[in-house]
């Protein structure tokens, strides 16, 4: 909570408004949203939370806990995408000056993305309800055609999050949100424009999703940065993959001083599982704007939180 209300303090301007009343500043808001962020508490919980704790309030200056409904207005206001990228920026400074950000000549950068609940789902709901959807498939009639048109509606309303991370610390480098499960090829290029801004790029790696020619284009002939991504995308087929760096990824891949180097994507992932072990897997928000945010405000308590366990180290 301390180290989200000093990142704040550099970013974030003390009076937000000249008719506020000036009872809290937008930093200690932001660092009351990352405590109930890391223990997944809703807003009214988050309030009492606080309020048993008078010397985290006495940490970050506030006599009292904010209310619930003050909170819940901080969220929107605060989780703007140029704040969000501001955060992001402020945090790569501060791991690159900490020597805990090394150069990414030797790295290598990961991309990938993975799709969040929209509300909790239980392990146990979830299987049943796969169970019966194959059941029900299987069945003539209506009521398997049923069941595939709700899983495209739910598909449609999952909350997405790309992410690319650097595979040395975990730390993210660059983020996107969505609504929907759709192409991870057009993020490719916003995640290594930002992540190159942030650190120095060498290598990126990113799975089939991402596999497209000009995406190589883009690393390799405009901003010099080795990609690798296995040309998955189209029907199976014999023929050579079309492009020239599709083609040459069909062959570089099969090389194991590339597969080694590929493997390196893993690390893309495991980053999305400890988010999800960390934060959950469901999102508490509603409308959709929100889950957006509410990702990217996970995806600022994760490198937060990377930056407290090194400090403590």
């Amino acid at each position: 909570m301390r180290v989200a209300h000093q990142l704040a303090r550099w970013f974030l301007p003390e009076p937000d408004s000249k008719f506020s009343r000036h009872d809290y500043t937008l930093a200690q808001l932001f660092a009351c949203l990352v405590v109930r962020e890391f223990f997944g508490l809703s807003y009214r919980r988050t309030q009492a939370l606080l309020a048993d704790s008078p010397q985290w309030l006495a940490d970050i200056g506030l006599a009292r806990a904010p209310d619930h409904n003050t909170l819940w207005r901080a969220f929107t206001e605060l989780l703007s995408h140029r704040r969000c990228q501001r955060m992001l920026d402020l945090l790569s400074e501060l791991f690159t000056k900490a020597r805990l950000l090394s150069p990414l000549n030797r790295r290598t950068l990961a991309i990938d993305s993975t799709c969040f609940e929209r509300h909790h789902r239980s392990a146990h709901y979830d299987r049943r309800c796969r169970r019966m959807a194959l059941a029900d498939a299987k069945r003539p009639g209506k009521w398997g055609e049923s069941v595939n048109a709700a899983r495209g509606i739910n598909l449609r309303r999952l909350p997405k999050l790309a992410i690319a991370v650097e595979a040395g610390c975990h730390l993210i480098l660059a983020a996107r949100t969505h609504i929907g499960n759709g192409s991870d090829s057009p993020d490719f290029a916003p995640l290594l424009q930002q992540a190159s801004r942030r650190a120095r790029v060498a290598v990126v790696v990113a799975d089939a999703g991402y596999d497209a020619e000009h995406n190589h284009r883009l690393a390799r002939e405009q901003m010099g940065v080795r990609s690798l991504i296995p040309p998955g995308i189209g029907r199976p087929t014999s023929k050579p993959p079309s492009g020239r760096w599709r083609r040459l990824m069909a062959k570089r891949l099969k090389q194991p001083s590339a597969k080694k180097q590929y493997g390196q994507r893993a690390q893309s992932e495991t980053t999305h599982s400890m988010i999800k072990r960390n934060l959950g897997a469901a999102l508490r928000s509603r409308t959709p704007e929100r889950q957006q945010q509410e990702m990217m405000l996970r995806v600022l308590v994760h490198n937060i939180t990377l930056l407290c366990k090194e400090l403590e180290d």
